[in-house]
């Protein structure tokens, strides 16, 4: 007789995976209180007050602070957070298809080209944050300078008396963001393995719902409606999201037969499979960081004396203004379309690094009907492009997920600008974060288990 049970009820009974869970907990719980600690000599009254202001400079500034957890409302020691090493690592993975030599190095050895990829990354990942630091101060004073402010939120330069706390900011930050990715591997050496850095970013993300929910609950009379239909979005969408990240395209392939003494095997049959969203959020972070870029440098122009620029450059920020109305479609369609034109873009780069056609042709199997290395590679490719597209049509809904929400709610007279604000308590980078993070910890966590013979059935005579 089969009987079953669930493996996840010996979660905390196993000594390992407890201890495992233990220490991503303490590491998580010091990367939150470590977020809380500001950069020496920020204005925190300053900060506010432009955070708040509704400007569309102040919506990226905004989305910086949902992306590094919070920690850009009080300008954090961590508030550039990990993204310094992302940034670096999208730059190797984008040179490798680029440079010829780079390119051999991955296909001779592929292991020890990861290897190779990731200390340099991580060498990367330091001149990032510096230079990441240095981009955001200056961008902060410069936005708040030229808004009604007129005042600098953290005083910063390299000259005179600012030269020392400059640098000593500029030293802080930097460590700040190395310590963080240091946690990351932290967790994904002695807790949820291969898991840090990305449950670095969901703790950020998560710590902002006690927020959200205030907003949603601003308004009594409609607090129940848009509880209701907060539950109903978000299921649908985690849902959705679900669905299509666990795709798969299963081509054929056919693999040589062994030889076992003095006879060979049959070929054996077996299947490649294709993800439908190879490219995550990537294609996200792209699109809102290239659309709040003309907002950002029409800022610089605000307060010139010539009028005809001071016209252009408020018609600028204006446009790329995400929090205006709901006629303001203009700017949540060419959010979607590059949404979906860099799912795209980054699903070919990622793909091509794969170099399905050589490693196939390297252990001897074949497509069945197409000729090997090049000519599978180029089967393989257009395929791949061709299940993206419910992958990046999926990514373009989530990114103006929010827009439509509230269009729909703001035409049935539902609620109030700040409590449709919250209503999916993160944004739809966030959801798409979490949704993934958890997924992803959720099979690693039930590999573990059954690693540890805690299966999810047993048969009992």
């Amino acid at each position: 007789m089969k009987t079953t049970f669930s493996g996840w009820r010996y979660l905390w009974k196993s000594e390992d995976i407890r201890r495992k869970l233990i220490v991503t907990f303490a590491l998580l719980a010091l990367f939150r209180i470590v977020a809380i600690i500001p950069a020496p000599g920020v204005n925190q009254a300053v900060l506010n007050a432009f955070l708040n202001s509704g400007s569309a400079s102040g919506n990226f500034l905004g989305f910086l602070n949902l992306l590094s957890g919070g920690t850009v409302t009080r300008f954090s020691l961590l508030s550039m957070g990990v993204y310094p090493y992302i940034t670096a690592q999208i730059i190797i993975q984008l040179l490798v298809p680029i440079i010829p030599a780079l390119q051999r190095r991955m296909e001779e050895d592929p292991r020890e080209g990861r290897r190779w990829m990731e200390k340099w990354t991580y060498y990367l990942a330091v001149p990032m944050a510096a230079l990441s630091a240095i981009g955001q101060i200056n961008i902060f004073n410069s936005l708040s300078v030229n808004s009604t402010l007129n005042q600098q939120i953290l005083p910063f330069g390299f000259s005179g008396d600012l030269l020392l706390p400059s640098v000593t900011v500029l030293f802080a930050m930097t460590a700040g963001t190395m310590f963080a990715i240091w946690l990351g591997e932290l967790i994904s050496e002695y807790g949820i393995r291969g898991q840090g850095l990305s449950l670095i970013i969901f703790a950020g993300i998560v710590s902002q719902l006690p927020r959200n929910f205030v907003a949603l609950f601003s308004d009594p009379t409609t607090a129940i409606q848009l509880l209701v239909i907060t539950a109903i979005v978000i299921v649908g969408t985690v849902l959705a999201i679900v669905y299509v990240t666990q795709g798969r395209r299963n081509v054929p392939v056919m693999y040589p037969g062994r030889r076992m003494g003095g006879r060979m095997s049959m070929p054996v049959k077996g299947t490649l499979p294709l993800m439908v969203n190879l490219s995550g959020m990537i294609p996200l972070i792209f699109a809102s960081a290239i659309l709040q870029f003309p907002a950002i440098v029409a800022g610089f122009f605000m307060g010139s004396t010539n009028e005809s620029v001071r016209s252009f450059a408020t018609a600028v920020q204006e446009f790329f203004n995400s929090s205006r109305g709901i006629g303001h479609w203009g700017y949540w369609v060419i959010y979607m379309l590059m949404v979906v034109a860099f799912t795209f873009f980054y699903t070919s780069v990622l793909f091509d690094q794969q170099n399905y056609g050589e490693n196939l042709k390297r252990v001897g199997a074949t497509i069945p009907g197409v000729h090997t290395g090049a000519p599978t590679q180029k089967y393989l490719s257009r395929v791949q492009n061709r299940i993206a597209l419910p992958g990046a049509i999926l990514l373009g809904v989530v990114a103006i997920m929010p827009y439509l929400i509230s269009l729909i709610l703001q035409l049935a007279k539902i609620g109030t600008t700040n409590n449709t604000a919250g209503l999916f308590l993160v944004s739809s980078s966030g959801l798409l974060i979490v949704v993934g993070v958890v997924r992803d910890t959720f099979m690693n966590i039930d590999a573990e288990l059954k690693l540890h013979g805690y299966q999810d059935s047993i048969l009992v005579r």
